[in-house]
């Protein structure tokens, strides 16, 4: 029994000195209240952990002169083949209502409350596409 009330007196004395203390968080990120001299070390840890590239690599940036000059070169041709066709289509005057046809294409151009609405139909595919030129 002297053995239990000893104990229970040391143990009653142990709690009474312990003491406990507030938990405290402090934001390691800086733009979270953290220290200002975490920043480099969280940036270069991202960096560190970044897969993804910036695009810059891309093939076009990689051709030579000559593909870029056969590009341009086709990309002349197709708008001067382009402008000729308008100009059969629609004359001089320019852009009329109605509607067209340009081999694959069928285009259908009116006038509405947002201005003039041209819609392009691909009958191959389906794909479709709407230009409108404000009034």
């Amino acid at each position: 029994m002297k053995s239990v009330i000893i104990t229970f007196f040391v143990m009653c004395s142990i709690t009474s000195f312990s003491f406990g203390q507030n938990l405290v968080y402090k934001p390691v990120n800086p733009a979270f209240g953290g220290d200002t001299f975490n920043y480099q070390w969280l940036l270069s840890s991202a960096e560190a952990q970044n897969e993804f590239t910036d695009g810059s690599d891309s093939s076009r940036d990689q051709r030579s002169d000559i593909e870029r000059f056969t590009e341009n070169l086709n990309s002349q041709l197709l708008n001067q083949i382009s402008r000729t066709l308008f100009t059969e289509q629609f004359g001089e005057e320019g852009l009329t209502e109605g509607t067209f046809s340009f081999g694959t294409l069928f285009v259908e151009i009116f006038p509405s409350g947002e201005g003039l609405v041209i819609n392009i139909l691909d009958t191959n595919t389906g794909d479709q596409s709407q230009v409108i030129i404000p009034n």
